[in-house]
């Protein structure tokens, strides 16, 4: 190797090299549908002037040296090599259903190529929609998604990029920490850091219908879609004192889980009992899309690439929903905890210190003993408020996936100018009719409205 080429290279972080090993091997799949039909040279316009390919990672390939160890190397693009042109209509299903599947195949048999820098775009022309393929080794959702939006406008301002910045984030607890806060503190880290590491070792969920485990991220896959109004959400969370939107949302997957395991299996489980899920937390300083421009400077504490911990987040089975606002008051209680706690943070610690120590490999197995031991993985990603466009057209949806994990039901969700798109991720061998599941956890949110209306 020359001289040249040992300055241009840089090692990646432990992140990065986490999401490059074959277990935890993880590509992040974003569908931006437009309202009118793709124009794709305007679009190669966008992509070719776009601060994307003025980010180093996106312009350099992933090498590993002598010793097997990875480093970004700087390379020459060619936006041609990054985009896949399908001008046919995939399927006679609808729009919905037929890019749902294309994004489900792609979640299972289509890795991206080592022989340029890792991401591509698929201009589904028939069915206006442009899937942004990304591997995670890049970044995590927010910094991608913040990069996304730089590239576009504000429909009612087409000089302005759009807003950036948390929406619906509550306050912590931990802000006024008195004594007895501190020992909440120290007291439920402990405990959750020990779960963690429990979970990590040998105890599982018991089976049911949404079960996955070791091998299952190499099955078949299906995609179906929750859509949720955000006004409903917030009409549910001011009927549940001091509730917020991450509180109404664990209590739609209860109350959805609950309905669709009584569908698929009634009366075969206890009252209570737990299904465990894994949730990506964002450790940046501010929550919700970032400053790009701070995103990019590597002197700000807000900086670009893989910046969140993990939370294990347990909800329970209850099989009476004549209440279904007890749902998220229940949330409440175990999120509230959570808050408390330095779970995420350890998490995200103990990983860079394991990976940095023993190596990626050890590491991916470890985390892959999380997915496997626990039943789903759930994300969270706000999206920008307003209508949008993208290369002088309008969005009509954001919706994110992404690679199969050994878990048979991943959710992934993002908000985009009032309404909330889930995108529902499952094994189809095990989880065969995801619509029926989507259908539970729309309907319960639609109870929850009905019954905080009444209130």
């Amino acid at each position: 190797m020359e001289d040249s080429e040992l300055e241009r290279d840089q090692p990646l972080t432990p992140a990065g090299r986490l999401f490059l090993q074959p277990l935890m091997d993880q590509v992040i799949n974003c569908a931006i549908a437009s309202v009118d039909p793709l124009d794709i040279e305007a679009f190669k316009n966008v992509v070719r002037n776009s601060v994307m390919l003025k980010h180093p990672r996106f312009c350099s390939l992933m090498v590993r040296d002598s010793g097997g160890r990875e480093h970004w190397r700087r390379t020459e693009v060619n936006i041609d090599h990054h985009l896949i042109i399908r001008h046919q209509p995939l399927s006679d299903d609808s729009e919905d259903d037929a890019v749902n599947d294309y994004m489900a195949d792609l979640s299972f048999s289509s890795p991206l190529s080592m022989d340029k820098p890792l991401w591509e775009i698929h201009l589904l022309v028939a069915h206006r929609t442009a899937v942004f393929r990304l591997h995670h080794a890049l970044g995590d959702g927010i910094s991608l998604m913040s990069m996304l939006l730089s590239s576009c406008r504000r429909i009612d301002d087409p000089e302005k990029i759009p807003a950036i910045g948390g929406v619906g984030a509550s306050s912590s607890p931990r802000k006024q920490l008195g004594l007895l806060t501190l020992l909440k503190v120290v007291w439920y880290t402990l405990i959750y850091v020990l779960e963690l590491s429990i979970r990590t070792l040998w105890l599982r969920d018991k089976r049911t219908v949404l079960s996955g485990g070791a091998g299952v991220e190499l099955w078949p896959r299906k995609l179906a879609t929750s859509s949720f109004s955000l006004e409903d959400m917030k009409t549910v969370k001011r009927a549940v004192p001091d509730a917020t939107i991450n509180d109404v949302l664990f209590g739609i997957i209860t109350c959805g889980f609950s309905k669709y395991l009584d569908i698929r299996s009634p009366k075969a489980l206890k009252e209570g009992h737990q299904i465990t899920g894994v949730a990506m937390v964002n450790l940046r300083p501010h929550s919700g899309l970032q400053d790009f421009s701070k995103l990019m400077d590597g002197k700000s504490r807000t900086r670009w690439g893989n910046k969140f911990g993990m939370l294990l987040l347990p909800v329970h089975y209850h099989g009476d929903c004549s209440n279904p606002l007890q749902f998220v008051e229940r949330a409440k209680a175990m999120i509230d905890k959570k808050k408390l706690s330095l779970e995420a943070s350890c998490s995200y610690k103990i990983g860079n210190i394991l990976t940095s120590l023993f190596g990626a490999k050890l590491a991916s197995i470890l985390n892959y003993r999380i997915v496997c031991n626990t039943t789903f993985t759930m994300s969270n990603l706000v999206g920008p408020r307003e209508k949008i466009s993208l290369a002088s057209n309008p969005v009509k949806y954001i919706r994110v996936s992404s690679s199969s994990l050994s878990h048979a039901v991943t959710m992934h969700m993002v908000s985009y100018a009032g309404t909330a798109d889930m995108q529902i991720l499952v094994a189809k061998d095990v989880i065969p009719d995801p619509k029926v599941l989507a259908k539970c956890l729309e309907d319960a949110l639609v109870e929850m409205k009905e019954a905080a209306v009444k209130t």
